[in-house]
């Protein structure tokens, strides 16, 4: 999942996500590129600042999440912001030996 709202709101998007189960965001800085920001005043480009927050979460809470921070967020208005989920693959990590005993024992689920 993915939410792009105003600079200073990644924390409340990770706060709300928290509050549907879902851990171990990233927030990170952007800067927005839209048509409204080339309409600055007289021409000249009006930089914005976003924040960017990234999370993995099961399809059973993605519908839930991006409910949650459609309402919560307000991002029915415009400039508000936006949240996409995408299908994610692979994913590639650390995983402790014991961990990784255990689910070669049970195998394929």
């Amino acid at each position: 999942m993915t939410c792009i709202v105003k600079h200073g709101s990644g924390e409340k998007v990770v706060a709300m996500a928290r509050e549907v189960g879902v851990s171990g965001e990233i927030i990170f800085n952007a800067r927005g590129a839209g048509i409204r920001e080339r309409l600055g005043l007289w021409g000249i480009a009006v930089e914005v600042d976003k924040d960017v927050v990234t999370m993995m979460t099961s399809i059973e809470n993605r519908d839930l999440l991006i409910h949650h921070l459609y309402t919560k967020l307000g991002l029915n208005r415009p400039g508000a912001g936006v949240v996409y989920a995408t299908a994610l693959d692979k994913v590639a990590t650390y995983i402790p030996e014991a961990v990784l005993s255990t689910l070669e024992k049970e195998g394929p689920q």
